[in-house]
């Protein structure tokens, strides 16, 4: 028999896209590797990309930094993460931020990705040919005060009002 009184459960399954992205910094010579992409999200970024089915997420940023650059990396520290959310149709993309000090390997220059090289964060901060929305994760991986951006997106154009949260 069912009981009138008990609310029906909403629907929360929503299709989610899981994405990573990796800050590399030379202690040594205080730069950072960047990506500067010549396919989708044009610009310079750092290097990334998304999550396989089965594939844990610190996995997944491993991979895609051996895949983009040719280094080996390991002991990444887990920056926050950037949620673009669809008020819309509830879709959501999610990208996990991760640094780190340690790799090692032969930097491959260029690769279907586009180019890589070393710059500082400062000139990283400055230039003029960032990838879309990247300004927007650079304040998460410059300081350890943000652990989430929130971003209202429509499903269409990426500009959206960002709401960072802040480590307690």
């Amino acid at each position: 028999m069912k009981d009138n009184n008990v609310n029906e459960p909403k629907k929360r399954a929503s299709l989610v896209e899981i994405v990573n992205m990796t800050m590399i910094e030379d202690k040594t010579t205080g730069k950072v590797l960047v990506l500067n992409k010549t396919k989708n999200w044009p610009g310079l970024t750092f290097p990334g990309g998304h999550v396989e089915p089965g594939e844990p997420f610190y996995e997944s940023a491993v991979r895609e930094v051996k895949e983009e650059t040719g280094l080996e990396v390991k002991n990444l520290v887990s920056r926050g993460v950037v949620h673009w959310a669809n008020k819309e149709n509830g879709e959501r993309y999610l990208e996990y931020l991760y640094s780190t000090l340690d790799f090692s390997g032969t930097l491959i220059k260029e690769t279907e990705e586009g180019t890589t090289f070393w710059m500082t964060f400062e000139e990283l901060k400055k230039s003029t040919n960032l990838s879309p929305n990247f300004d927007m994760y650079l304040p998460i991986f410059e300081n350890d005060k943000y652990i989430e951006l929130y971003l209202d997106w429509n499903g269409v154009d990426w500009d959206s009002k960002r709401q960072y949260f802040i480590s307690k």
